[in-house]
């Protein structure tokens, strides 16, 4: 109930208000049925505002740390996005992985929609990051179609560290269904999941025009980050000993 609330009194008006939202391809997501729907990550509205248009209810996978927050701004969260249909799972430790398939595996056996962004993390500068394999895993084990999607200005709208979004448009845009029934009972195979999840994220890659790093998202911000310590520290070690000119 509160579900409904959320899409069609409270959030989803405040959403389409906001971001006018140019919708493209929804006749693409299935009536009836389990699907996943697959889309790039750019921006925290990209949780709701994907929901607010479709109109079956879509289940996603998000990150236990929204639903373990201190407080009573904590508890809050958490009850907003369970309301909201999310479902925390743990990205920590060897088990992360194998505990999301079995969370969304749950969910497409009800024959419900799931979401899912590949890349594992928001983009922290607009680009479109190599996929993780668990979308494949779930989709050859589930038999089900997978519906690309890509949201188009929330990047522009609500960068990461900004509370309050944008009053911008932004695009929705759906893909054609991808099928792997080719590969069914090879969800074992490493290769097929990394040519599943390739295959997805090109026609993510389609869909939005970004461009694209073959490297997974988490490491670029970890190698950025590195090298930011790294320049600080040498600029502290240039103001203790300032470098003597050659004469």
């Amino acid at each position: 109930m509160f579900y409904l609330l959320l899409k069609y009194v409270i959030l989803g008006p405040l959403l389409r208000l906001m971001f006018r939202p140019r919708i493209e391809g929804l006749e693409h997501i299935p009536e009836h049925g389990a699907a996943i729907v697959a889309g790039n990550h750019l921006s925290f509205s990209d949780h709701f505002l994907m929901p607010a248009i479709i109109k079956r209810r879509i289940t996603f996978l998000a990150k236990a740390e929204y639903f373990t927050g201190p407080g009573i701004k904590g508890r809050l969260t958490a009850a907003f996005f369970r309301s909201a249909g999310q479902i925390p799972v743990d990205r920590s430790g060897k088990e992360a992985g194998q505990a999301a398939i079995r969370e969304g595996l749950g969910v497409l056996r009800k024959g419900e929609l799931l979401g899912i962004y590949p890349e594992g993390t928001r983009s922290h500068d607009g680009r479109l990051y190599k996929g993780k394999v668990g979308v494949a895993a779930m989709a050859l084990r589930a038999q089900v179609p997978v519906i690309p999607c890509a949201m188009i200005g929330t990047f522009e709208a609500q960068p990461p560290g900004k509370v309050v979004p944008r009053f911008r448009r932004v695009t929705i845009r759906f893909g054609e269904p991808l099928e792997f029934s080719r590969y069914a009972g090879m969800d074992g195979e490493k290769a097929v999941l990394r040519a599943v999840t390739d295959e997805l994220m090109y026609a993510i890659l389609g869909l939005s025009g970004q461009e694209y790093v073959d490297k997974y998202a988490a490491v670029v911000k970890a190698e950025e980050e590195a090298e930011r310590a790294a320049d600080g520290g040498r600029r502290v070690q240039d103001r203790k000993f300032p470098r003597m000119p050659l004469s």
